[in-house]
C-alpha cells in the first residue's frame, strides 16, 4: 500500500504525514506515508489524501499551480476510483463551489457548497475551533468504524460544506445548529475535522481508511 498525501502549498504535511504513519503502526498495517507533490508519484497510490488549511481559493488556486494535478485526481480518484480522503479545506475542495472571499470552482466530486457558518447563538466565537461532538447520519460507513457517537474531535474553520444530497453526509455536530464534519461518496470520504490532533479518535479513523476497500 502506497499513501499519497499531495502536497501543493497548505496543510501541516508533517503532522498528517505523523499520523498516517502512526495510524497504520499501531494498526499493523504495512503502508508507504509519502508527501509529494509529482504526479508521477501520485499515479502510484493506492489511498490518496487531500488535506487543507487556509482559504478555498487560495486552496484551489495552489492545486491548479502545479502541472496536470488537477487532471491526476479526476482520474485516479473519479474514474479510478481509489480510495480518497479529503481533510479540513481538502475537503471542502470536493464541493461544486466555495463562497469563501469570493466565489471558486470546487472539483465538483460532491454536490453542494461551501459557505459561511452562522451559529443561532451569537455568542459562539468564529472560527470554530476546539473540540466537538460527532453526531452521526444515515447509513453507518467504514470509515467510522469503532467511533462512538459523542467521539471528541478537533475543528478550526469558518467555513462549511453544505451538501446538496443528505446521504452524503455521514456525520455532524452542533455548534448554534448542526455543521458538517464527515462526507463520503462511493471511494470518496473527507472530514471537516483534523484526524491528525484529533489523539486516539482521529487515529481510528485513519487506519479505518487505510483498511478501507471501496
Amino acid at each position: 500500500m502506497k499513501v499519497v498525501i499531495v502536497d501543493y502549498g497548505s496543510g501541516n504535511l508533517h503532522s498528517a504525514a505523523k499520523a498516517f504513519e502512526r495510524a497504520a503502526l499501531d494498526g499493523g498495517i504495512a503502508a508507504e506515508i509519502c508527501v509529494s507533490a509529482d504526479v508521477a508519484i501520485l499515479r502510484q497510490a493506492s489511498h490518496i489524501v487531500l488535506p487543507g488549511v487556509g482559504a478555498f481559493g487560495e486552496c484551489k488556486r495552489g492545486l491548479e499551480a502545479l502541472p496536470g494535478m488537477i487532471e491526476a485526481l479526476q482520474q485516479l480518484v473519479v474514474v479510478d476510483q481509489r480510495p480518497f480522503f479529503g481533510i479540513c479545506v481538502g475537503m471542502q475542495l470536493m464541493a461544486e463551489v466555495g463562497h469563501e472571499h469570493g466565489d471558486h470552482r470546487g472539483l465538483g466530486w460532491i454536490k453542494g457548497s461551501v459557505e459561511p457558518l452562522v451559529p443561532a447563538d451569537p455568542a459562539l466565537k468564529l472560527p470554530h475551533m476546539g473540540w466537538n461532538d460527532l453526531q452521526f447520519s444515515g447509513t453507518p460507513h467504514p470509515l467510522l468504524t469503532g467511533i462512538v457517537p459523542g467521539q471528541n474531535v478537533y475543528f478550526v474553520h469558518s467555513y462549511q460544506l453544505r451538501c446538496a444530497d443528505a446521504r452524503n453526509v455521514l456525520a455532524t455536530v452542533d455548534y448554534g445548529g448542526p455543521i458538517t464534519a464527515v462526507v463520503g461518496r462511493d471511494n470518496m470520504v473527507g472530514t471537516q475535522f483534523h484526524p491528525e490532533k484529533s489523539q486516539q479518535g482521529g487515529l481510528t479513523l485513519i487506519a479505518n481508511f487505510l483498511r478501507w476497500r471501496p
